[in-house]
């Protein structure tokens, strides 16, 4: 939400003209230069000497890790531990943190972290110099060079990563603040920006590494940052910046930070891909450099000489630079070697998306704010008198009691389990908005609980902090304290939030968090959590830590039976397991909509597939053109949902021309239609962390052509889509990747062979999208007024082949609701068609049963003429079938095969 129209209409109204508000102040957000820590650890020379050794006779290899004891030279007796750990399935773990008893602990965000990660055993060799590890069969080899600390890892001999080749390692260990500030450490005992202070009593405390990365050409990764798909050169301008702040109208192609913060780097190149994970919940910077060189791998021989004088060989390889206030060191890297190799790799880090309720994957419809119950009620009908398909109404804050959350405003929200069961009665579900500040006022519940009960987070001082939100005066519920995560989970009974029942979902905003008269608009990093952390050490997993106490709630409330759907704005590494993401407070341009892509492609190979942008952008107000173009673009990715700003004119789809309603109905139909290829792709992500929207060089890993593409993505393996973007365009580029394949435009089926670019018109009505030669594509043509009414509606199966003749694909069937599909009720269908035949394979089918069933086959791109097919059931029985055959575009219809969906069967053409 905007944060310019609270602060100018209640504190400085007359000033509304001369501030403007049509886009970021970028002064009230910090540049490197002014963010003490980073100015330090970045003016630090790659010339220097290492300041940190190892000392040789502290190292200790155990049946689980490596442990040794690392020297600051600077300081005289000032001692770090550094942990190695060889983790499963081609991965490692460093961990470098004070030794000792420091004067503070340093705050370690396991929370990002599904579970313990599993170890993996290792053999030592060493001589007086370096330490050599070798782990999975010997296939992985990590040297440690002793004096000074770096680290090289290779896979096959072919060294993949190096870690403090450049000497940037930092570790500004915990001291008594002298009686003089040295002059290399001004401002680490206080620093101001603007009109702020930041007391920093415990003094410098930054940790950095760098990372060079030899087997890659391109870095991707790092979100949630505006900017291109492929990560950038930094040196002329601020590193990337993680830190969660309410940045609305955001800018594009820079690297502010925004509400996200996901330290994950993915570096691929002709032969492999690696992962990088930096686990800390800090301000963060990263520095790049090197990117888009291609170079040959340095030899075994070659980098160990290298590894021991120091020097990097000279060659211009990609780098990065993590550079954090607080924390610890800790980083894993995941040596693929492919792309979706590393997505698995670090899902077994941070974990999955749960299958969403069906329902979340349709289509939402939002506004700040639907004015009453009456306005919820019309414009839900209206989906219904314009035929258009909708799942889900959304309230923003006005819905509440004077900006009191899990309350109602008692005159316009006056019976809202009146106004949920209209909604359900039609299939649909409603989501109200919780954020986590909360109203300093006396008669509130909530606040005065927080106050007798100490849940509040606190000031320097160690009194509640107050800050100001939309509410007016706040204080904001301190979620590492586990007391406030059991109070918090609590709320959100039936008999707590009163007006909610199991049809009421959440959505969680403004918890980076949002601090109207915060420094950089948010939280003092000097306030103090549960655990005596200070915020700046914990800011990152703020949002995170609500999101995972609002998931349990969900969780309780139904006693465990129902799949929660919650929406946040912050996240963190792991918010995936409980939340789908948005981009935020964008603008109606057609920048916004363009940037949308790359932004959940980002997130996506990062571990949140769950994404999407606000569609028609909440600021300002689309014309037609952008309005349909948006709709297009938001069918394709995960997370649909149309949403504006309050002072926006209203846009639901039939408020524009009757074109523009067409339209928007067509696409929003197709995304119905679509459902089941969805659902499918989230299940399978699931249970293997693939990305459910991916970026092209995932499924063609070594055609180069596609490592700069970020205006087109894949949907699984099965679709190519190609937004437009662009205004006034009669015509795009699409790149076609893949030498052997075969493309099937998903309006006329025309085959493209071609590998490279190809010219496509694209009028009002078309988006370019394409099924991929080889895949089997399960979507229901019956679209109904919402998914749920759609359950037991029949199957197509749309059958591309590719050049050889033949196809696969899969299908996932369960309640679409409740968690009964982990105690094995589903059903997992696989297709394949070859040797001019479909076979139906039930990998699972005897815990669920459906009524659903085959009610035709689409086999696309065949060039034989067929006049017939049979099918032949599991009983054995056999059926002659129709069939129509399109010369014009080589499709073979087959009608009505009446077969139940859940069943072995085979259609045999002839």
């Amino acid at each position: 939400m905007k944060v310019t129209d609270f602060i100018l209409t209640v504190f400085c109204p007359i000033l509304f003209f001369s501030i403007g508000v049509n886009s970021v102040d970028r002064h009230n957000f910090k540049t490197c230069e002014q963010s003490n820590f980073c100015k330090r650890c970045r003016s630090m020379n790659k010339s220097q000497n290492s300041m940190f050794h190892l000392v040789s006779d502290s190292i200790i290899l155990n049946d689980k890790y490596l442990e040794a004891i690392i020297a600051n030279t600077n300081y005289e007796n000032v001692f770090l531990r550094m942990r190695l750990d060889g983790l499963k399935d081609k991965t490692l773990r460093v961990r470098i943190n004070e030794n000792g008893n420091p004067m503070y602990n340093r705050f370690q965000p396991v929370h990002a972290l599904v579970s313990e990660p599993i170890f993996q055993s290792m053999t030592m060799a060493r001589n007086e110099t370096t330490i050599e590890l070798e782990l999975e069969q010997s296939t992985i080899k990590v040297f440690i060079n002793i004096i000074p600390f770096k680290l090289n890892v290779y896979v096959h001999d072919e060294l993949i990563i190096g870690i403090n080749h450049n000497n940037l390692m930092q570790f500004e260990h915990y001291r008594p603040k002298p009686e003089t500030i040295p002059d290399n450490e001004v401002g680490s005992w206080e620093e101001f920006f603007k009109e702020h202070q930041d007391s920093k009593p415990r003094g410098p405390s930054a940790v950095s590494m760098d990372f060079t990365l030899y087997s890659s050409t391109h870095l991707y990764g790092l979100p949630e940052h505006a900017d291109s798909f492929y990560l950038k050169e930094t040196s002329g301008s601020d590193p990337y910046r993680f830190y969660n702040l309410d940045v609305f109208e955001y800018e594009l192609y820079n690297t502010m930070a925004l509400y996200g913060a996901v330290p994950f780097l993915m570096g691929h190149g002709k032969k492999n891909s690696v992962g990088l994970f930096w686990l800390n919940a800090a301000e963060t910077w990263v520095d790049i450099a090197g990117v888009n060189n291609n170079v040959d791998h340095t030899s075994v021989v070659e980098s160990i000489v290298n590894l021991v004088s120091g020097s990097s060989g000279e060659k211009e390889v990609p780098q990065a630079h993590f550079m954090s206030e607080s924390g610890i060191i800790d980083f894993f890297i995941m040596l693929g070697p492919k792309p979706m190799d590393v997505t698995r790799q670090y899902s077994l880090l941070t974990g999955t998306a749960p299958l969403p309720p069906i329902f979340s994957l349709a289509y939402h419809q939002c506004r700040w704010n639907y004015n009453d119950q009456k306005d919820v009620h019309n414009v839900e009908t209206n989906f219904d008198v314009y035929d258009i398909p909708m799942d889900v109404m959304w309230l923003d804050i006005e819905h509440t009691d004077s900006k009191k959350y899990f309350t109602w405003d008692p005159i316009k929200f006056s019976n809202p389990i009146e106004m949920i069961r209209n909604l359900t009665n039609k299939g649909r579900k409603l989501v109200t908005i919780v954020d986590p500040h909360i109203k300093r006022d006396s008669n509130y519940f909530l606040h005065n609980d927080a106050l007798n009960n100490d849940l509040y987070v606190k000031n320097k001082d160690g009194n509640v902090y107050e800050g100001w939100c939309w509410p007016g005066s706040s204080s904001y519920l301190d979620f590492l304290n586990p007391k406030v995560q059991e109070y918090y989970v609590s709320r959100f009974s039936f008999n707590n939030y009163v007006g909610s029942n199991e049809d009421l979902y959440i959505w969680n905003d403004m918890n980076e968090p949002s601090v109207f008269n915060g420094p950089e608009v948010t939280m003092p990093k000097d306030c103090i959590h549960y655990g005596n952390y200070e915020h700046r050490d914990i800011h990152n997993i703020y949002g995170l830590m609500q999101v995972m106490s609002t998931y349990e709630g969900l969780i309780k409330r139904s006693k465990g039976n129902k799949r929660p759907f919650i929406l946040t704005r912050s996240h963190f590494a792991g918010t995936q397991r409980f939340a789908a993401v948005w981009t935020g407070d964008n603008i109606a341009e057609w920048s916004h909509l363009k940037i949308s892509i790359p932004m959940c492609l980002s997130l996506a190979i990062s571990g949140i597939s769950f994404c999407g942008a606000d569609v028609g952008g909440f600021f300002n107000n689309p014309d037609k053109e952008l309005f349909i173009r948006w709709y297009q673009t938001g069918t394709y990715l995960p997370f649909f949902r149309g949403h504006s700003h309050i002072d926006t004119k209203r846009r639901e789809p039939w408020l524009f021309d009757e074109q523009t309603t067409s339209l928007v109905r067509e696409t929003i139909r197709t995304r119905y239609s679509l459902l089941p290829l969805w659902y499918t792709l989230f299940r399978n992500h699931e249970l293997t962390g693939a990305p459910v929207i991916r970026p092209l060089f995932f499924e063609f890993p070594f055609e180069d052509n596609v490592n700069n593409i970020d205006n087109q993505f894949m949907i699984g393996n099965s679709l190519l889509v190609c937004p437009v973007t662009e205004p006034n365009v009669q015509e795009i580029s699409i790149y076609f990747p893949g030498k052997d394949e075969v493309w099937y435009d998903k309006d006329n089926f025309q085959p493209i062979k071609i590998n490279g670019f190809v010219k496509i018109p694209v009028p009002i009505n078309k988006i370019p999208v394409y099924q991929r030669g080889g895949t089997i594509i399960p979507i229901k043509q019956r679209v109904r007024r919402s998914s749920s009414l759609m359950k037991d509606d029949p199957y197509t199966l749309m059958v591309g082949i590719d050049l050889k003749g033949t196809a696969k694909g899969s299908l996932y069937i369960d309640d679409e609701d409740s968690f009964e599909y982990r105690d094995g009720k589903f059903i997992h269908l696989e297709y394949e068609f070859i040797n001019n035949q479909l076979i139906s394979k039930c990998i699972h089918c005897i815990t669920l049963t459906t009524n659903s069933w085959l009610e035709k086959v689409m086999i696309i791109g065949i060039p034989s003429v067929f006049s017939k097919a049979s099918i032949h059931s599991k009983e054995g029985s056999t059926t002659e079938l129709t069939v129509l055959y399109s010369a014009s575009n080589q499709v073979l219809t087959i009608r009505k095969p009446s077969i139940n969906i859940a069943q072995n069967w085979t259609i045999i053409l002839l």
